[in-house]
């Protein structure tokens, strides 16, 4: 069993929600409609990924290769620079501080880390 995807999952998961619900009920009255719904999809794809830490965590349970580990190394980096820089760009738009050209490149590195965790994990099965 490779704990640090439970772990991971778990943590990213219950900070999915409080993040969440902040966003909803904290600053939804001082956000634009595009910063909500920016901060939306970052929260989301948080939820997405930490599922698939957790599904990680059960899948090494029958197949046991670095592909799992990579899988979660990448997934944890994503949601870092995916999520974490949708939350930025939304709290830093909704401050007039930052426009794309700042915090918003990080995201498609998040992206990035996405897809290589789903190919890892892709990899990690058929390996087995």
């Amino acid at each position: 069993m490779y704990k640090p995807a439970f772990i991971i999952g778990f943590i990213c998961a219950a900070l999915g929600v409080i993040i969440g619900a902040f966003a909803a009920h904290g600053l939804k009255p001082m956000m634009e409609i595009s910063q909500q719904q920016t901060f939306e999809t970052g929260v989301r794809y948080q939820m997405y990924h930490s599922f698939a830490l957790i599904m990680l965590g059960l899948l090494s349970t029958h197949v046991s290769n670095s592909y799992i580990s990579y899988a979660s190394l990448f997934f944890t980096l994503g949601i870092i620079c995916f999520s974490g820089s949708l939350y930025a760009l939304s709290l830093l738009q909704m401050n007039g501080i930052v426009g794309l050209k700042g915090v918003g490149i990080i995201t498609p590195i998040g992206g990035i880390f996405f897809i290589l965790g789903w190919v890892y994990s892709l990899l990690a099965v058929m390996k087995s």
